[in-house]
């Protein structure tokens, strides 16, 4: 079992080598990187590769751990008996299977993402640790113990918007996406807009780096954020002249909306352009 990239995604040798080898330690894959930098995509695209079911859970500031396990619904049950509903006899009606569940009881291997996790409370890993270990879970409910049919391929993402516990770390196969180079992004691009002509490809990326390495910019532009660029330059029918423009009024690229996502990345931006053509 081992991921060689897909058609639609282009994996870096790095990565590739990341996925396979969390596959072959049997431990979970966590992915950090820059939002927009295809850290979700990855794994849809390995479930797609390795022709596997992808279970998806998506984590919020909410989310507990129970909750990727199961829930008792005992406000359900609850009801149901003032109701006189015979289904309140069987407590196995008000236990919702969480996607650790799912994924354990499957009779086929998954891939189980669990999507930025860093979003949750400090102790949120910490508490999977034991499941993820064992691969099984105790319900206490109906007194039954789950074990994983076949060990789930786990992906686990984060933006670094918090440190992660060390002892999740240690459980862990690490791999950062660096942020594409312009040979890669190019090739990124291929892959979404075949036909896109060259010259309009060399000026949307020679803006959009130009972009990313100001000094100060509070959020870079990312890929996905460049490939919506793209899509909206051809939906426009945008000339590659109108990016690198001379004129003293187009002091951003057009539909500069799509990369810069705050007030102070504009007026950044338009500061040192200005700046720029004065020194002139």
């Amino acid at each position: 079992m081992r991921f060689d990239g897909s058609a639609t995604y282009v994996a870096t040798d790095d990565l590739k080598l990341a996925v396979n080898a969390a596959i072959t330690l049997e431990r979970p894959l966590l992915i950090k990187g820059e939002p927009g930098t295809g850290k979700t995509m990855l794994a849809e695209e390995v479930a797609s590769a390795l022709g596997m079911p992808l279970l998806q859970w998506h984590i919020k500031s909410t989310t507990k751990a129970q909750q990727g396990l199961y829930e008792y619904d005992a406000v359900s049950r609850l009801r149901d008996s003032q109701l006189g509903d015979e289904r309140v006899k069987d407590i196995h009606n008000y236990i919702v299977k969480g996607v650790l569940w799912q994924a354990f009881e499957s009779d086929q291997p998954t891939v189980l993402l669990i999507d930025e996790v860093d979003k949750a409370d400090i102790e949120f890993p910490n508490d999977l640790l034991r499941e993820i270990d064992r691969m099984e879970f105790y319900v206490y409910e109906t007194r039954q113990l789950i074990r994983a049919k076949h060990r789930p391929i786990v992906m686990i993402t984060s933006n670094n918007e918090k440190e992660l516990p060390d002892a999740f770390l240690r459980r862990c196969f690490f791999h950062y996406i660096k942020f594409p180079d312009r040979e890669t992004m190019q090739a990124i691009v291929d892959v979404h807009f075949p036909g896109l002509k060259q010259e309009l490809l060399k000026a949307a990326l020679d803006a959009f780096f130009q972009m990313r390495e100001l000094p100060g910019l509070k959020k870079k532009p990312s890929t996905s954020e460049l490939l919506d660029w793209l899509k909206l330059l051809l939906a426009e029918d945008i000339p590659p002249e109108a990016l690198h423009s001379q004129d003293g009024k187009n002091v951003i690229p057009p539909l500069h909306g799509a990369l810069l996502k705050n007030e102070q990345d504009v007026h950044l931006f338009e500061r040192l352009v200005f700046m720029s053509r004065h020194n002139r």
